[in-house]
């Protein structure tokens, strides 16, 4: 199995150009004009803890409207206050979960990935300081809780199921840890950072 340090974390994306998304998992949002799709961003904060690197995941809260209980990476739409899209998932992430961009260092991002739900996300990358502090939001956020690196990037942790849907194939992506189950959007970018870390270690 793969183990990722800060450093070689930030080799390996610096060196290497990002993976683009599973094809199949991109079918059902095709036919979406690009031009019409909202931004948005989220936040994939690593953290260096003593067994190695770990990645903060929040769960929604379950009144939501949209994704009610799923688990996703913090972050939200951008907003025209937001002078970027690191702006935004900086923003969103000290409001939904409450952790100071003071404490977040960005290094880099993945490709954008368009959702069902009409947005074109962009996942921003960075280290988070390991004495970082929440304060949650219950209005948005049920929990917050850390993953390992090792065990996101595990192809054998990894799920996928093919669906037929509008005369097309879907495929869907899922991870489960202890209680959790990881799917939808957030697996579809652990999917696309296992590509391109595990196949090019």
């Amino acid at each position: 199995m793969l183990e990722l340090n800060r450093d070689t974390l930030l080799q390996k994306f610096q060196l290497h150009l990002p993976v683009g998304y599973h094809a199949e998992s991109l079918g059902r949002v095709a036919h979406l004009n690009p031009t019409q799709l909202r931004k948005a961003a989220v936040l994939v904060g690593f953290v260096e803890r003593s067994h190695g690197l770990n990645v903060i995941l929040t769960k929604r809260a379950s009144h939501l409207k949209h994704h009610p209980g799923q688990i996703s990476f913090p972050g939200g739409k951008f907003e025209s206050d937001d002078s970027s899209l690191v702006a935004t998932a900086l923003r969103e992430t000290f409001e939904e979960v409450g952790i100071a961009p003071s404490q977040i260092s960005v290094f880099g991002q993945m490709p954008e990935l368009v959702t069902v739900s009409r947005y074109k996300v962009t996942p921003i990358l960075a280290f988070v300081a390991a004495d970082y502090q929440t304060r949650i939001d219950r209005n948005e956020v049920e929990e917050v809780f850390e993953v390992p690196v090792r065990h996101l990037l595990d192809r054998q942790q990894l799920r996928s199921a093919k669906f037929r849907v509008n005369q097309s194939h879907h495929r869907v992506f899922a991870i489960p840890y202890q209680h959790h189950f990881i799917w939808g959007m957030t697996a579809q970018i652990i999917h696309a950072m296992q590509q391109q870390l595990v196949k090019l270690s």
